[in-house]
C-alpha cells in the first residue's frame, strides 16, 4: 500500500529540537536520564544538543556536558545542531557521531531564525565541512521551510535545491527537509522528497515532522512512500517555534509517541518500544509542564481501546 517500506529509522529530536521551547531549563542529569531511558526505548539516532550561544539558548548551554555524561552503546548515534561556524568548532570538541547545520530554504526564516541570510549560511557551509571532517563527524544540513515558510508561503524547488545542491557540492553525508511550519501538505511532501532522492542520489533525505495543523501523520507516510530514509519526531511533542501565530498547544514537533503508533499500526518496524516512549513523555510533561498534544496521551492506543470495557 502506498509503496511503504517495512522498516522505518526514527530520529529522535526532543532534547533538542523540543527542550528548546522550555521555559525553564532542564537539568543536566535529567537529560542524561532521559538519553539513557530513549537508548532502553531503542532509539538509535538521538539529537542530544544544539551549540547555539548560551544566552540564545540558555536551555541548552550544557551541550559539552551532556555530551560527556551519556551512555555510549556502539550501535546509537548521537548528533547535535550548529548554527554557525562558531557552533561546529565546539562540536567538533565532543564525542559526536554527526553534526547538523540549518539553513533555511527561504531567507525571512534565515534572517530571523540566525540573523542572516540563506546565502549567508551556504557562505559558512564549507569550513563547517572542513570542521566537521576533521573531527571524523557526518555533517546533516537541514534545509529548514524546506516546503512552506511562515509570514512567505509556499517554497519552491529552486529555493530547496539551492541548498541541497550546495550541501552535495561540499560532500555534506545527508539533507533533511524540515516541515518547520506544520503547513505542509502530503502532496507537497511526497513531491519534494521524490524529487530531491532522484536529483541528488549522492545524498540520504530525512523529513523532519512537524504538526501545526494536524498533517504530521499523512506527511510521515507520504515521506516514507517518497523514499525518506529517516524521519524525525520529538517526544511528547516538544518544540516547535513559539513566535508563530497560533495556539501554543499545536506549535510543536510531531510527538514520537504518535509517530510509532502510526508506523506500528501500519506494519512497518521501528524497533522502538512505544510504551517506553509514553512513559519517558509523561515523565517530560511533569518535569516541564509543556501542554499535552499527542493524541497517544490524550486518547490511548488501539490496543487499549479494544481491550476497554463498556461497564
Amino acid at each position: 500500500m502506498w509503496n511503504l517500506p517495512e522498516h522505518a529509522s526514527v530520529v529522535e529530536v526532543g532534547l533538542r529540537d523540543g527542550l528548546q521551547a522550555i521555559e525553564t531549563p532542564l537539568s543536566t542529569e535529567a537529560k542524561i536520564d532521559i538519553v539513557t531511558e530513549m537508548i532502553a526505548a531503542g532509539f538509535k539516532r538521538i539529537e542530544v544538543a544544539s551549540f547555539a550561544h548560551p544566552k540564545v539558548l540558555p536551555q541548552l548551554a550544557d551541550a559539552e556536558a551532556v555530551l560527556a555524561g551519556v551512555p555510549r552503546p556502539p550501535d546509537v548515534s548521537f548528533r547535535a545542531l550548529v548554527p554557525n561556524t562558531r557552533g561546529s568548532h565546539r562540536a567538533a570538541a565532543c564525542q559526536l557521531d554527526e553534526v547538523t547545520f540549518v539553513v533555511p530554504a527561504e531567507s525571512g526564516m534565515a534572517l530571523k531564525n540566525q540573523g542572516t541570510t540563506t546565502d549567508g549560511l551556504l557562505d559558512q557551509l564549507a569550513e563547517i565541512r572542513d570542521v566537521t571532517r576533521a573531527a571524523g563527524q557526518r555533517l546533516i544540513v537541514a534545509v529548514a521551510c524546506a516546503f512552506f515558510s511562515p509570514c512567505f508561503g509556499p517554497v519552491s524547488k529552486a529555493a530547496r535545491d539551492t541548498v541541497v545542491r550546495r550541501a552535495r557540492e561540499v560532500g555534506a553525508d545527508g539533507v533533511y527537509l524540515a516541515m518547520t511550519s506544520g503547513e505542509e501538505t502530503p502532496l507537497e511532501v511526497f513531491t519534494g522528497i521524490s524529487e530531491t532522492k532522484a536529483d541528488f542520489p549522492e545524498l540520504t533525505v530525512g523529513a523532519h515532522l512537524h504538526n501545526r495543523n494536524g498533517f504530521a501523520p499523512a506527511n510521515a507516510l507520504a515521506a516514507l512512500s517518497a523514499g525518506a530514509d529517516w524521519l524525525e519526531s520529538s517526544v511528547a511533542g516538544l518544540g516547535g517555534d513559539m513566535w508563530f501565530p497560533g495556539d501554543p498547544t499545536v506549535l510543536g514537533n510531531m510527538a514520537t509517541e504518535d509517530l510509532i503508533h502510526l508506523l506500528d499500526g501500519m506494519g512497518i518496524a521501528t524497533g522502538i518500544d512505544l510504551n517506553r516512549v509514553r512513559h519517558i513523555s509523561e515523565g517530560l510533561i511533569d518535569e516541564t509542564k509543556f501542554p499535552v498534544s499527542s493524541f497517544v496521551s490524550r486518547g490511548g492506543t488501539r490496543e487499549e481501546l479494544a481491550n476497554a470495557s463498556w461497564d
